[in-house]
């Protein structure tokens, strides 16, 4: 199977060249040529998680052999990596099946991914220009840097920069980030929010200068986000697996039908859930739930996409986004693979900071619902579901809860509801204690204290990798300009 750019301006490739460029030359995101359908999920029911990952992986990366994807899940998705099940998913209620995505090193769904990426990158390195070192550039809002760093650690042949907003993700986030071990890892922070840092890396990508630099030294730049196919593949499994454990619960039947809601941010999650609907998993409604950074309310209700608006820090960072990435695949997917307009759609809110894609809009509305949610609505979330279910969530899960409440009371759907959970309630500790215990209680206790308090209050384990984190040094302390990243990678390759 071949891949081609959203843009049209690139040549096709294949899957391992997808993977090693990250981003095609003309600014574009790969796509697979085609998109293979499923035949349904006896097969998969008596399958592990790594059985299921692999038969997906192979419909997609025709230039790896079975051995090769085989040994790439079975280390992505160890017994070390992931103790427990890979992705439980946990009936709340009647109606809502939350499918719990942070069960790996980093406690955070990107794990997902970004445990599986190095070893599909290890392999699309070895079939591409031999001696060819690659340099893996990040651009995070919380959970990817973290997830990506761990993944990418020690990586033979490999450095890692991720780029974080300063003061723009929780502390628990960064002081995962600053404290990471590897020696081939840098962790940097931008003076600016999640947007500026993203659009430093994609810059750096589309530099001719910067890559003749790289290129020059044995370098060849790629990317850990959702724009790369490698990164965003992954996630599609966990999108059947959760519809094949609701099958063999018999909680659901065949064909039937799902909604699915997801807290969304740069777009990458749900539009896997929206491919795994384009291959027919049984999906009535994709529900994407937002925080106050709510652009992407307007665009799936309207087709108008506009990021002029004020930038809001939340209590659901990962989700402070107003340039959603991936939304050009789904452009390109919605407008029959029209290159020529996804160029201009993206050309224009590079100049505008926005564009009508208003033509599409019964699509997106056939597809998705959208709605957000400020902190008091997720405050009060976190605080009744406890109280009431006795489930823990963490503020972007307790987001999507509330989106899917106001979704039902709007629509009344009679659909089993999967809701992803993208993180531990424990890796936004001050915000959960601070839902069911009050200000008072919290006021003064560092985040470690806070673990405990949370862990003693609910009954409920810390999990290891954020307990041992208190014993950890801080190791990442450079801080940079938006207009300085390319300068702070070339030092840091020296």
């Amino acid at each position: 199977m071949e891949y081609i750019s959203t843009r049209g301006m690139s040549l096709p490739t294949t899957s391992a060249g997808a993977i090693r460029q990250g981003m095609a030359p003309d600014g574009g995101l790969y796509v697979p040529v085609s998109i293979p359908a499923w035949s349904g999920p006896d097969s998969l029911i008596p399958a592990s998680y790594q059985e299921r990952a692999a038969w997906l992986l192979a419909k997609f990366l025709a230039d790896y052999t079975p051995g090769e994807i085989a040994s790439s899940v079975a280390a992505a998705y160890s017994k070390e990596k992931f103790p427990a099940t890979v992705a439980p998913v946990r009936t709340v209620t009647s109606s809502i099946h939350v499918l719990e995505l942070w069960h790996g090193p980093t406690s955070a769904f990107k794990d997902m991914a970004l445990q599986l990426l190095p070893h599909l990158l290890r392999y699309a390195v070895a079939k591409g220009e031999e001696g060819q070192r690659t340099l893996i550039l990040v651009a995070t809002s919380g959970d990817t840097g973290k997830a990506a760093l761990e993944g990418f650690r020690d990586v033979p042949a490999t450095e890692i920069v991720v780029f974080y907003p300063a003061r723009g993700v929780s502390p628990m986030q960064q002081w995962q980030m600053v404290t990471q071990e590897g020696g081939n890892v840098h962790v940097v922070a931008v003076e600016g929010n999640f947007d500026d840092a993203q659009r430093g890396v994609k810059a750096l990508f589309a530099s001719r200068d910067f890559n003749e630099v790289l290129r020059n030294r044995g370098w060849q730049s790629s990317s850990a986000n959702s724009i790369n196919w490698g990164r965003l593949l992954p996630q599609l499994v966990y999108y059947f697996s959760a519809y094949t454990d609701l099958l063999a619960r018999e909680v659901i039947k065949p064909g039937e039908a799902v909604d699915i809601v997801v807290p969304t941010g740069n777009f990458g999650n749900i539009l896997a859930a929206f491919y795994a609907r384009l291959m027919g998993l049984p999906v009535h409604k994709l529900v994407c739930a937002a925080n106050a950074n709510n652009v992407l309310v307007g665009f799936l209700r309207r087709g108008v996409y506009d990021r002029n608006r004020p930038f809001v820090k939340t209590l659901s960072p990962s989700m402070d986004i107003l340039v959603s990435s991936n939304v050009e695949r789904l452009l390109f997917e919605l407008s029959c693979r029209d290159s020529k307009s996804v160029a201009a759609w993206m050309e224009s809110l590079g100049a505008k900071g926005a564009y009508d894609a208003s033509s599409l809009r019964e699509e997106l509305t056939d597809i998705f619902w959208a709605d957000w949610a400020g902190d008091d609505e997720t405050l009060q979330t976190i605080s009744r579901v406890y109280r009431e279910h006795g489930y823990l969530l963490d503020p972007h899960t307790a987001v999507a809860w509330s989106v899917y409440e106001k979704y039902v009371a709007a629509h009344g759907s009679s659909c089993p509801a999967i809701l992803v959970s993208t993180a531990s309630p424990f890796k936004f500790n001050r915000s959960v204690a601070l839902a069911l215990l009050g200000e008072e209680k919290i006021q003064g206790k560092d985040e470690f204290e806070l673990l405990d308090l949370l862990a003693q209050h609910t009954g409920w384990s810390v999990p290891g990798p954020l307990r041992d984190l208190q014993d950890k040094t801080v190791r990442h302390k450079m801080v940079c300009s938006p207009a300085d990243m390319g300068k702070t990678v070339l030092s840091l390759l020296d």
